[in-house]
């Protein structure tokens, strides 16, 4: 006789007695917590168990809800898994405040064009100069491109004498990354912040 087909209702059961689980969405830091945790018994871990030990899930359960917590399960792989019991939605927010630490300390690397010709004068090279030298002193890498346009490629020597020039003038701001590049009508050369002692 055929059976009929029942589809399984999705979707996590709310824990009975606690708050709601209240992770709509995947969360990256998302562990199962109280009646998604399957295993039929668990290691228990923690500074609030008075025994830490291997106990059946629903003992696990019970020492909780005693304590007014969530059964946490830390590591799923272990034979028993391993949980522990805590303030879950504590947990997420000390993840996500750490996560948001590290991004901001994380250096966002900002590039800034100064760009000319090969056979840009004296006033208008010191004016660039200036411009790159406040750049490289806010943390800024520099990208000093001269472009040749038509017949000016036949100055390309001239116009690596004056990226090498621009090089050793900032010397005291920022070191030069390679050595000026020439990529079709341009030249690059890249320069770094010197990192503040």
């Amino acid at each position: 006789m055929a059976v009929p087909y029942r589809p399984k209702p999705s979707g996590p059961r709310p824990a009975q007695g606690r708050k709601p689980d209240q992770r709509s969405s995947k969360d990256e830091f998302e562990l199962r917590i109280n009646e998604q945790i399957t295993a039929p018994q668990v290691r228990l871990v923690g500074d609030n168990i008075a025994e830490p030990g291997v106990y059946p899930i629903s003992k696990a359960m019970r020492i909780a809800d005693e304590l007014e917590l969530d059964l946490v399960e830390i590591s799923a792989k272990a034979d028993p898994p391993v949980c522990k019991v805590m303030d879950y939605q504590k947990y997420i927010y000390q993840q996500k405040k750490k996560a948001k630490e590290m991004k901001s300390n994380s250096a966002k690397i900002v590039i800034k064009e100064i760009r000319f010709g090969p056979n840009t004068d004296e006033h208008d090279f010191q004016f660039k100069l200036k411009h790159a030298q406040e750049f490289l002193q806010e943390g800024s890498k520099v990208k000093a491109t001269i472009f040749f346009r038509g017949r000016s490629i036949m100055f390309a020597d001239q116009g690596e004498k004056q990226l090498l020039r621009f090089a050793v003038e900032l010397e005291e701001y920022g070191r030069a990354e390679n050595m000026p590049v020439l990529e079709g009508k341009r030249m690059t050369m890249m320069l770094a912040p010197l990192k503040k002692k």
